[in-house]
């Protein structure tokens, strides 16, 4: 009786990850935090490693749900850190947390309930961040990726980088006090990339810390938890395959029928951005071809600054051009109107999919850079940790904790 009692909880599991894998997210779990600042300064030493600073305003959105919030792990690039260390009184403690990733672990000076703001700062110095001769000879390459959040919405992400001695980034940014600066939103689980470009002599670089000389992965802890991770869902994705293509087709055939995309129709979505271009470039003197985004001299952007605008903002003259391409302000000619436009299909029964988040949404944070490729794939499969209820690992996000199974397995033996 035991054995088929646990061979059916076992079995009610793998139906409920099939379900969630085929069928579109609902809104039977919402949000509970939202991160409304998350700024990190980034300065590079003399010996190559970088000096970060990190920022978080942490916004609980619920705190019934899982519990108050009481620590966060926050993502970080690979696990060859020097130090780490809080700046704000609101750090109780700072630790490496090495559980499925990479990541700093910050214990709160207290409980923060609902509506209410944790805003705390801390230090790393990251070491094993850089690509020598990896695009260009004779320079060196950061690619750095934030930690992302899987279940959390980041209003706004600020990355700041020292560009002294820099050759060239990307994507295009501000140049502010010296710093690059880009600014974005993010919702749960997107990611944001930038690279930053130097010399090879700008800076004491080590080529035994390239990560293109040791196949991208720097951290022989951060492998071992990408491999075990990788062949776990491997074989639980042998054990689920054919449930998945039968409830894969059931969804389809929902969906399609209730969608009727088939009688929708299409229209234009246009997003209209505005672009100032340096007349020469910032790095070299060189001047600004007709039409080029870069430097072909020295790679760096001309982009001065870039933001989206609407409709309405849209000088008179420019408001007709309602097509793809380039159209120069009239008001300034290093000023133009970058007009994107794409088909969309409309159903003809619309239908809205509120955004669905699991219950680990707390702390579910993931990072990277270039070199810790590896960790950074593994750590999208975390289902977060840092927040009551969130010990046990769901990722397949259904919600169903092991904790349930095992006290149904004891209502039974009584």
């Amino acid at each position: 009786m035991k054995k088929r009692i646990i061979a059916a909880a076992f079995a009610l599991l793998l139906l409920f990850a099939s379900i969630t894998l085929v069928l579109p997210r609902t809104a039977y779990a919402k949000a509970l935090d939202e991160i409304e600042n998350y700024t990190i300064t980034v300065n590079v030493n003399d010996d190559a490693t970088l000096t970060m600073l990190y920022h978080v305003e942490w916004k609980v959105l619920d705190s019934d749900s899982e519990g108050p919030l009481e620590w966060v792990k926050i993502g970080i690039p690979n696990s060859h850190y020097i130090s780490m260390k809080g700046l704000s009184s609101t750090v109780k403690k700072i630790s490496y947390y090495s559980s499925g990733g990479s990541y700093v672990r910050v214990d709160l000076d207290r409980k923060y309930y609902k509506d209410e703001v944790a805003s705390f700062d801390f230090e790393l110095v990251q070491d094993y961040m850089y690509a020598m001769n990896h695009l260009k000879e004779g320079e060196t390459l950061f690619e750095f990726t934030p930690g992302w959040f899987n279940d959390i919405d980041v209003d706004q992400l600020v990355i700041r980088w020292n560009a002294d001695k820099a050759a060239s980034f990307t994507p295009a940014c501000l140049v502010d006090d010296g710093f690059y600066t880009w600014t974005t939103a993010l919702k749960s689980g997107e990611k944001y990339t930038v690279t930053v470009t130097y010399p090879n002599d700008a800076f004491q670089f080590d080529e035994t810390k390239s990560f293109v000389n040791n196949g991208g992965n720097n951290g022989g802890s951060d492998s071992s938890s990408c491999v075990a991770e990788f062949f776990g869902l491997i074989i639980v994705g042998a054990i689920c395959y054919g449930i998945f293509a039968f409830f894969r087709a059931v969804k389809n055939a929902i969906f399609n029928s209730t969608a009727n995309f088939s009688g929708g129709t299409t229209k234009k979505k246009i997003t209209r951005e505005k672009i100032v271009y340096y007349p020469t470039c910032q790095g070299c003197g060189a001047p600004r071809p007709e039409g080029k985004d870069t430097c072909e001299y020295c790679g760096r952007s001309f982009i001065k600054s870039k933001e989206t605008v609407t409709e309405e903002q849209v000088p008179e003259d420019l408001k007709s051009k309602n097509t793809n391409g380039s159209y120069r302000y009239s008001s300034d000619p290093n000023t133009y109107l970058h007009v994107h436009v794409v088909p969309v299909v409309v159903p003809s029964t619309p239908r809205s999919t509120p955004r669905r988040s699991s219950s680990c949404a707390s702390s579910c944070a993931s990072s990277c850079a270039c070199a810790s490729s590896c960790a950074c794939a593994c750590a999208c499969a975390c289902a977060g940790g840092g927040r009551a209820g969130c010990s046990v690992k769901d990722f397949y996000n259904t919600g169903l904790k092991l904790r349930h199974l095992e006290l149904g397995l004891r209502s039974k033996k009584k």
